[in-house]
């Protein structure tokens, strides 16, 4: 993925709805001893409203949350610190965003991959979350994934959840070879 890096690093983890990002992510920062934030905290009542009534987001709605969400990563970097974001992050323009806002880090990402057949059982079998699986297919529509020129990692989210685990943390904590 990339080489250690001296500073401040902001991981990403990013993919569609049951992707297991929220998951992976607080793993992964309790591993690396940085702050967690789950990007859906950060969604407003109106938007989680709208999502869960079965309307997808467009770019309008986003605005907001990638707003509040640049604010989260200005705000660890400018501490000193690094963290770990849980967001889908499904379009490149959201991506260079937030990888414009952690000026002075790294901010890499981790898209955990998964097919569509297992994303909709996944999300089937939730309780209590916002998103319905009929919004499962506008995700997957948008989901631009990782660029070669992107600071990030592709790993297969339908694997088991400690190796999908143990594979972000070597994304994160090795040098390429």
């Amino acid at each position: 993925m990339t080489a250690k890096v001296d500073g401040p690093q902001v991981v990403i983890v990013m993919g569609v709805s049951a992707s297991g990002k929220s998951t992976v992510g607080t793993r992964l920062a309790q591993q690396l001893g940085v702050p967690f934030l789950e990007g859906d905290e950060l969604h407003s009542a109106a938007e989680i409203a709208k999502m869960a009534a079965g309307h997808p987001l467009d770019d309008a709605d986003r605005r907001p949350w990638l707003a509040a969400l640049c604010q989260w990563i200005r705000s660890v970097v400018s501490h000193g610190g690094g963290g770990v974001v849980a967001c889908s992050s499904l379009k490149r323009r959201y991506r260079d965003e937030l990888r414009s806002a952690g000026e002075g880090a790294h901010v890499c990402f981790i898209h955990l991959a998964l097919d569509h057949r297992l994303a909709a059982e996944r999300i089937a079998a939730r309780k209590g979350h916002f998103m319905p699986p009929g919004l499962l297919d506008s995700q997957f529509a948008i989901l631009e994934p990782l660029q070669d020129d992107e600071p990030g990692v592709t790993v297969d989210a339908g694997a088991a959840r400690e190796q999908v685990v143990a594979a972000a943390l070597r994304a994160v904590a090795e040098p390429d070879g």
